[in-house]
């Protein structure tokens, strides 16, 4: 059986099929998403509950553990992280990679309702939850800065206007706004003047309450009349504010203003941003699972002359990070290998057959099974990656042969004096089976790598795939398009002529074969020799196997670092933005960087986060790792604080953020027991001359006042433990009292005591 007759006999019909194989994978080029490495999401869902002014060991006893308890129970999590500071909680869940993300969304929101009625009744909000993917660093970094408004003003703009025009754009995910807080009205109240009074905080907080209202005040209607009711029952800025009437005493009333300052200020204090160096509010953009990278970056670059026409003209928005950049220049590179292995295969077929007609059938064969290829990646719902490209530069090698053996067996026949048409038909019906069996053992080396499990099979599924898949589209070229060229391309040696190329290249490949029949011969008369150096050869395989670096996965040198500052825990916020600046000057003073971005506060007083942009490989000698080491030894001479600088990387295990590229977790039953340990093998660690930055999230040695209640007295007095803890917030942890409702967003009044006391 004959199975190419059919296609050799109808070359207007294989022609079609060849070009639809070509036109299929060129239109699914355009369609397939870009990326650095296939898109592995790891099923991870963050929780995340706040609770204002809470203490860490607050939110770790009152919030952590109920969510931890509730969320333990959930089938499939194969790891449960928690992380409380102040005034907040965020709980880590990744799952199975074979778990569905979004089952396991609706098991983790079962879990928070049945963990509600545990939690704290103070809780602003109830826990809520986010898809996350700890492998995926943001796509690009907007940074706001301004002259003349204030972070808070362009902080506003971000979050209320930019923020959401962005994500509704396709393939933007999760839109980040930092460096600031929302403007708010902030009461500064005296504790003097209140005590002076006979004024507790808590009178003043309910006054604020009540001074926002906006609910629903009705309709009038007189005949054919209809008025809607409003009234002025908002108090939007500071000065709506200070008239206000607290109490009366004496038959005098007591306003606001006589109990301290109203301020049009930030709803946080305790935040700061930075853009090389000046004051800024940064927005970071994530992608969405399996957006395309390269076209979600262009659109939102499409989209800043729309962004920057809706905020005041006095903020400027720059990009100072974006992803794309290593990315285009990486797959520009495995392209290009990719054209040049086709290209060096077409000359090498060329060399050694001398026949243009002969070496146009590979030219089509090779081109049209990788171009096909891409067909089928779409459909299996495959990305443009390092690893697909590499399939396919690899696979060049591969389907090649399939026309080469066609091509070589039929060329025999016509050179025997067969006729064209009678050569392809035998040719094929010889190799056929042979080809087909070439094809099959090749695809199945690969079966192991798509059947392995874990990351790494996830991650090399892909590479697998496409390369069998281009290997099979050209076996079916094999079996049609090629022995159909050949029926109609290749001509009887008489028929050809000859140039001086042949003749030079035929005594070229004369020249070769003496040689290889020398070295044949001396190797078939030396047997002894020959085996102690492939001894000696596979000996050395195997020590440099053992020697070699192992590693997960290759460093890569993506143009970005990322760094984490962390400080003396018992430091202060005003001290602390110093810290942060002197970092961002030493780091924007490296020739190799371009950009410096960095921000600070929130609920970590003592932490803050830097990303780095890196000028492009062309104008920088150094790897990312020599800059950081280089920048390391600069760093270290800042007092109090430390900045460890990572390279960003496209693959990234775990779902705990690190300050380095390796953690180990140290778990126990007892807290104290880990206390006593973290130390020791911190500073073990320490000592060993590979590592270095070792440190620590633990965080547990910072300044801290106990309050300490005569029960008995208090009783005496009437003052509950509840009514102090009540009154020690509403004084020293930034309360949201009020919301105040707006047509774009909502702004809060926060109270608390004035910063002298």
């Amino acid at each position: 059986m004959n199975l190419s007759a059919p296609f050799i006999d109808r070359p207007v019909a294989t022609t079609l099929l060849t070009i639809g194989l070509a036109l299929a994978g060129a239109a699914a080029f355009r369609l397939l998403p870009v990326s650095p490495l296939p898109q592995v999401d790891f099923p991870t869902i963050s929780v995340q509950a706040s609770l204002p002014g809470a203490s860490p060991e607050t939110m770790a006893a009152t919030v952590a553990t109920p969510l931890e308890r509730s969320l333990g129970r959930i089938a499939g999590v194969t790891e449960m992280t928690s992380n409380s500071s102040l005034g907040s909680t965020r709980v880590t869940l990744q799952f199975e990679l074979n778990r569905d993300i979004d089952g396991a969304a609706r098991d983790v929101q079962a879990a928070l309702n049945a963990a509600r009625s545990l939690l704290p009744t103070g809780l602003p909000s109830n826990p809520t939850y986010r898809k996350v993917n700890p492998a995926d660093a943001p796509i690009m970094i907007l940074a706001l800065t301004s002259d003349t408004m204030t972070q808070g003003q362009m902080y506003d703009a971000g979050s209320t206007i930019i923020a959401q025009k962005l994500s509704q754009l396709q393939g933007v995910g999760q839109v980040q706004v930092g460096g600031s807080s929302l403007p708010a009205v902030r009461v500064e109240l005296n504790p003097q003047t209140l005590n002076k009074y006979g004024i507790g905080f808590e009178d003043v907080r309910a006054v604020l309450a009540a001074t926002n209202a906006n609910r629903p005040k009705g309709a009038l209607e007189e005949g054919d009349r209809h008025w809607q009711i409003y009234a002025n029952d908002q108090a939007k800025v500071a000065g709506d504010y200070l008239p206000l009437i607290v109490a009366y005493r004496n038959g005098s009333a007591v306003k606001l203003t006589d109990l301290g300052e109203v301020v049009d200020s930030v709803q946080d204090l305790r935040n700061a941003g930075s853009s090389n160096g000046k004051p800024s509010v940064l927005i970071i953009i994530s992608r969405q699972p399996n957006a395309n990278i390269i076209e979600t970056v262009d659109s939102i670059t499409a989209m800043l002359p729309q962004l920057r026409a809706s905020i005041p003209s006095a903020i400027k928005v720059d990009v100072v990070m974006e992803r794309t950049r290593t990315i285009r220049a990486s797959l520009r590179d495995v392209e290009r290998t990719l054209v040049i292995a086709v290209c060096l295969v077409v000359l090498v077929v060329f060399f050694f057959l001398r026949n243009w007609r002969a070496t146009l059938i590979p030219c089509v064969a090779v081109p049209v099974s990788l171009i096909a290829t891409f067909g089928a990646m779409y459909l299996f719902g495959f990305s443009l990656n390092n690893l697909s490209l590499m399939a396919l530069t690899i696979a060049t090698g591969f389907v090649v042969d399939d026309a080469i053996v066609v091509l070589e067996n039929v060329s025999r026949h016509v050179e025997e004096g067969m006729p064209p048409l009678k050569a392809a038909l035998q040719g094929a019906r010889e190799v056929g089976f042979t080809v087909l069996s070439m094809s099959l053992s090749l695809i199945a080396v690969f079966i192991p790598i798509l059947l392995m499990g874990g990351i790494v099979g996830r991650y090399f599924r892909e590479f697998a795939v496409t390369l069998s898949v281009a290997i099979l589209i050209s076996l079916i070229l094999s079996l049609t398009m090629t022995p159909m060229m050949c029926s109609r391309l290749l001509r009887p040696e008489k028929d050809r002529r000859h140039g001086r190329f042949h003749a030079w290249s035929e005594r070229a490949f004369e020249s070769m074969r003496h040689g290889y029949e020398r070295s044949l011969a001396w190797m078939l008369d030396h047997g002894l020799i020959v085996m102690l150096v492939l001894f000696v050869t596979i000996c050395l395989n195997i020590y440099l196997y053992v020697n070699i670096p192992k590693g997960f996965f290759p460093q890569q040198d993506t143009g970005r670092l990322q760094g984490f500052i962390q400080a003396d825990q018992s430091i202060s916020f005003q001290a602390m933005r110093p810290k942060l600046a002197s970092f961002v000057d030493i780091v924007r003073a490296d020739p190799a960087v371009e950009n410096v971005v960095a921000f600070t506060g929130g609920q970590q007083r003592n932490t803050g986060m830097m990303f780095v942009q890196l000028k492009p490989l062309s104008e920088r000698k150094e790897s990312a790792d020599k800059i950081i080491a280089r920048l390391r030894i600069k760093l270290a001479n800042e007092p109090g604080a430390n900045l460890f600088l990572n390279p960003v990387q496209d693959i990234r295990v775990g779902g705990r953020q690190a300050n380095a590229t390796y953690q180990y977790t140290l778990q126990a039953d007892d807290l104290d027991e880990l206390r006593t340990w973290e130390p020791r093998i911190r500073q073990a660690m320490s000592q060993l001359h590979e590592l270095v930055d070792v440190n620590t999230d633990q965080q547990d040695k910072g300044l801290q006042t106990s309050l300490v209640i005569d029960r008995d007295t208090a009783a005496r007095l009437g003052v509950s433990p509840r009514l102090i803890d009540t009154t020690l917030d509403d004084a020293f942890g930034q309360r949201q009292v009020s919301t105040i409702y707006s047509a774009l967003n909502q702004y809060h009044v926060v109270m608390e005591a004035a910063p002298e006391y």
